[in-house]
């Protein structure tokens, strides 16, 4: 009778999540919400920054910032370069800038003062990196960075777009998703009342692009994906790009999860095809 009632109580957690996760595909396929046109014309991101180009998200961004025909000038900030950083120097439209100090912006001045939006994905994972280390380069690098953005900028409206993530709270046990709201909240704090809106991208798992991903990360992404619990790099990208064109539509501190990344990159690819 043992063996049995064992196999039964393996079971029931399993069948509960298939249940759960079935439920969860299904309300997903059902939702048919799409963004509609923007109102009005697109706003001007002729010129751009990425930090964070070498990562997994950096590298889809600046994928989509590449084929996108309005940005004519890309600068990349970054310690390193990669394949994808090298075919856009080759290309013309990609300006790199090795950097190492993020607290200190002054060597870039120059670089950022033209740009008209700045997308940032420099990060790193909780793994072997103390409360303090996460928080200098998650909250203290961008804001460091966005200070000395507004005193150098000439553009008359700026945006910065974050990548945040889903399920922060400052009253979390976690510390990453402590130190992710704690960001938002001090990043917003400094864009109120200027000509910067600051807008930020709450992602859950991020599918590296097709040529970077490994299998591993390739099952991982479409596990998640019918549950709308994964986004590709270059989706980002791509809802960046759009947001950055609608402007106004955006007041600083609108919040996007991942439907909505994955809603406003299709809403891209349909402003491309008309």
């Amino acid at each position: 009778m043992r063996l049995p009632r064992l196999r039964t109580l393996l079971l029931v957690p399993v069948v509960l999540f298939a249940l759960f996760y079935a439920s969860m595909a299904l309300l997903h396929a059902l939702d048919d919400r799409t963004v509609p046109p923007g109102e009005t014309a697109a706003l001007n991101h002729e010129t751009i920054a990425i930090f964070g180009a070498s990562g997994t998200a950096g590298d889809g961004i600046l994928k989509a910032a590449l084929a996108e025909p309005a940005i004519r000038t890309i600068h990349v900030i970054t310690r390193r370069e990669t394949p994808r950083i090298k075919e856009g120097v080759l290309s013309g439209k990609v300006r790199v800038t090795l950097h190492t100090n993020y607290l200190d912006y002054s060597a870039v001045h120059e670089q950022i003062e033209t740009v008209d939006a700045v997308y940032w994905a420099i990060g790193t994972s909780t793994f072997g990196v103390d409360e303090k280390t996460y928080g200098m380069i998650h909250v203290d690098f961008p804001s460091q960075f966005v200070r000395e953005w507004l005193s150098v900028s000439s553009k008359p409206t700026v945006s910065f777009h974050y990548i945040s993530s889903s399920d922060i709270s400052p009253d979390s046990s976690a510390m990453w998703a402590r130190e992710k709201a704690r960001a938002e909240r001090e990043l917003l704090e400094i864009s109120t009342g200027t000509k910067l809106r600051t807008i930020f991208y709450r992602p859950d798992y991020i599918g590296p692009t097709a040529e970077q991903a490994h299998l591993g990360q390739n099952l991982l992404y479409w596990f998640f994906a019918p549950v709308n619990a994964s986004v590709r790099a270059t989706e980002i990208g791509q809802a960046m790009i759009e947001v950055s064109a609608r402007g106004l539509e955006f007041s600083s501190g609108a919040t996007l999860s991942t439907g909505k990344i994955i809603r406003y990159s299709k809403a891209y690819e349909q402003r491309q095809l008309n």
